[in-house]
């Protein structure tokens, strides 16, 4: 086999890897829909201003105009995780209790993790909000995220 073919077979794989993982979220997305639009100043946000942290904000939080959009699910709030690879946003709603017992239980947050206080669902901030150990199999709800300088957006397509 050529160098030509194995790079030509590497990114056949990768990209079909990618299809299976995006569809994958797509179907696993199971806590509704709701309108969430608003821009942060991360100079107000000292914990997520730097490399790694987390923090949370609601409609009810003042250190963001328009808050009445970020609120998330049954206005449990949003988690915003700073990585060492960008922002990343999380509906606080845990799923495996909205989707086995019909209820809306927010998570606590812990730095890099999200932990559900009723059922005990741990899930990694750093991996898309997988959960990392506990009776959940469902991801946390995933917003869009884009960073212009100092200020973040966060919002869905709803």
């Amino acid at each position: 086999m050529t160098i030509f073919s194995k790079i030509r077979f590497f990114f056949f794989s990768s990209a079909i890897v990618f299809f299976v993982i995006s569809c994958e979220r797509e179907e696993n997305d199971v806590i509704p829909d709701t309108y969430v639009d608003f821009t942060i100043d991360l100079m107000d946000f000292p914990g997520i201003y730097g490399i790694i942290g987390s923090d949370t904000v609601d409609a009810y939080d003042l250190r963001i105009d328009y808050r009445r959009y970020a609120g998330g699910f049954d206005d449990n709030g949003i988690i915003i995780y700073s990585g060492a690879d960008g922002y990343y946003a999380y509906d606080r709603t845990c799923p495996h209790d909205y989707v086995e017992n019909g209820l809306s239980v927010k998570v606590d947050i812990d730095f890099t993790i999200a932990v559900c206080p009723e059922c005990g669902t741990t899930y990694a901030l750093a991996a898309f909000g997988t959960p990392a150990s506990g009776p959940g199999k469902y991801p946390l709800k995933n917003y869009r995220t884009s960073l212009n300088g100092r200020y973040l957006r966060v919002w869905n397509n709803y």
